[in-house]
Formats: C-alpha cells, structure tokens, sequence
C-alpha cells in the first residue's frame, strides 16, 4: 500500500479525486490532503508520502515551488491542472505524469501504475532536471524510460529513432537505447527541434544528415552509417527542409 496526499486549493478537487482514488486504485492509500503550498510542504515532511498528487496552479504558489522547496525529493509526482497548462511540455519532456480536469478515471489508473514503477533513487535527479526546465523556460535533456529507470539525453546528441512496435530504439553517436515509450509520442515531443517523421518507423534528426540519395528509393544517409528510408510522400518536406 502506497501513502498519497493530495494536493489543491479547491476541497471539491480533492475529494473528487480522493473518491477516484479510493474506488479504482486499490493500492493507494490517502493519508491527508492540503489546500497550499505551505499547508502541503508541512504535511510531506511530518507523514512522508510516497505519492503526491499536486495541483499545478493555486492562489498563493505554484506546485512548481513547491518542489522547490525540498532539498531532496523522495515522494513521486502526479500533476494535476485544470487546463492545458504552458508547462505541459516541460513535464511530458520529464516524462512525469499529469492529470487534466476533470480527471479521466483510466488516465487516473496508468498514471498511478507509472508512479508505482518508477524506480526510487532515480527520483531527485528527475524532477531536479524538470525544474531546470521550467525555471529556464527552455526544454534541456529529456527523459528516456529504459528498463532499469530512465537516462536523461540532450535532444542535441540524438540522431535517430526507429520504431519497434509500442517500443522505440534511440542511437546517439556512443549507445543505443530501447525505450517503452512509441514514437509517435516522441514525434510530439521534438517537433519544433528539427527532427523529421521520414517514414513511419524513422524519426531523424536532420542536422546528423549526411547526405541524401535517390538509388532504389530515397534515403538519407546519417551520421553513424545508417541509411533511413525517406517515404515518397515525406521526400519533398524533406528536401524542403534541407535546402536540397
């Protein structure tokens, strides 16, 4: 049984979700619930949450400063926002959980499974890099889910990504990582970073582009050797983008 606090400056919010909790999420146990910053920060460091379910904005502080707050994070985070919020990227690019209201109950049920599986000591370098983010407003390394906890990677030192089924394998210029997360969700993520969707399992980063060939197909040819296959309906977006 995981501890959970909730935390939201509006009561309905909180008990709404704590009913949620209680009725679908079996293994999670709410032990108390705050309605600021101040409030929650007091109750983290008396009851020792394992989970914390934060609101993103509130009259008087942020969730964001109250992470900041902690000179070492211990407790799992699931954002909470009642909106499309600017720092939804920013916490997807951290690969942290959030939640919109009203929260949708099988939204509610994979965010906790993802809390719960999150390996412990991985925690504070995780949202230490997302804080970066926010109090920089710029997008920094992004976290890769890999199958002992995460690796955190410049968009930069990234050349490519293949599809692998609902997995994705990521190649830089020293490793190659497999991550379970599928490619599209990346697409989203580093569409405004100057990768390209060449084809539906290739996802390239179009400054590691060599060259670009027309023998039996077109491909570009990456840094590290590869060949990618550029599709016949992406080719001129591609030559576009290349100046070619």
């Amino acid at each position: 049984m995981l501890k959970a606090c909730i935390v939201d400056d509006e009561k309905k919010g909180r008990d709404i979700l704590q009913f949620l909790l209680n009725e679908y999420c079996k293994d999670i146990q709410v032990i108390g619930q705050a309605d600021s910053v101040d409030t929650a920060f007091d109750f983290i460091n008396k009851n020792h949450p394992d989970i914390v379910f934060l609101d993103v904005e509130m009259p008087r502080g942020s969730g964001f400063e109250l992470l900041k707050r902690f000179d070492k994070i211990e407790f799992k985070t699931i954002f909470v926002t009642a909106h499309n919020h600017y720092a939804i990227k920013a916490i997807k690019f951290s690969a942290i959980d959030y939640l919109l209201k009203p929260v949708d109950v099988d939204e509610l049920i994979q965010a906790v499974k993802n809390a719960t599986s999150f390996p412990k000591n991985n925690i504070h370098q995780h949202y230490t890099g997302f804080l970066e983010n926010i109090e920089t407003n710029r997008l920094g390394k992004i976290a890769i889910p890999v199958k002992d906890g995460m690796t955190f990677l410049s968009p930069n030192d990234i050349i490519r990504f293949e599809a692998d089924g609902s997995y994705t394998h990521i190649f830089t210029s020293t490793e190659k990582l497999t991550a379970s997360k599928n490619i599209k969700e990346y697409e989203a993520l580093l569409q405004d970073m100057y990768f390209f969707r060449a084809h539906h399992s290739h996802l390239i980063n179009l400054n590691f582009v060599k060259s670009f060939s027309r023998v039996d197909g077109y491909f570009a040819n990456m840094s590290d050797g590869s060949s990618v296959e550029v599709s016949r309906r992406k080719k001129d977006h591609f030559l576009q983008l290349m100046n070619l």
